[in-house]
């Protein structure tokens, strides 16, 4: 379908991420084929509820079917075909405990903004593939995406209201704990 999925071993961490926030509630932007919202079930609180979004149509019903082979109701996600821009404005503010953001590299700073403002005190702010293809740490490398996730990520870092860190996991996870 044309997307790339987390790894095991992101998918591993994404899980325990989740059972470590308690996680009830999450929001991912960019659904996939449903690999990464699985892994955040699995680790989530019981009867949480996953908010993913994603354009592509395909992907959402996708991750529907990948969700009905785990054995998760369909009451525990709300899967959102549309423009992320748009829809998360819409949701509650401090109304998640966790949100992943599996998106262009351009994208990333305005979502991580907005998934500031979703997540309460507390809450875990994840970038998958925070490392750009293994791109960000090599200084010659000046990429337009390369350079927005490194923006994103400075962004993040230095905002005093986070703590943050960057972990090899995949292809990088930078996990943001909001205090």
């Amino acid at each position: 379908l044309g997307c790339t999925e987390v790894s095991p071993g992101t998918a591993a961490a994404l899980s325990v991420l989740a059972a470590s926030c308690g996680a009830r509630a999450l929001a991912e932007i960019g659904t996939g084929v449903g690999i990464s919202g699985t892994a955040l079930l699995r680790g989530a609180a019981k009867h949480a509820v996953l908010t993913s979004i994603d354009t592509n149509p395909d992907h959402i019903a996708a991750a529907a079917e990948t969700f009905r082979a785990d054995g998760i109701p369909a009451s525990r996600t709300r899967l959102i075909t549309g423009d992320a821009a748009q829809v998360l404005p819409r949701l509650n503010s401090a109304g998640y405990d966790l949100v992943l953001i599996d998106a262009d590299p351009q994208d990333v700073g305005s979502y991580a903004a907005a998934g500031l403002r979703l997540i309460r005190s507390g809450g875990l702010l994840i970038i998958n593939d925070a490392l750009d293809g293994d791109r960000v740490p090599k200084p010659a490398v000046r990429s337009e995406s390369t350079q927005a996730m490194r923006e994103a990520e400075r962004s993040l870092r230095e905002d005093e209201r986070l703590t943050t860190a960057l972990f090899p996991t995949g292809s990088g996870l930078l996990v943001a704990v909001k205090a």
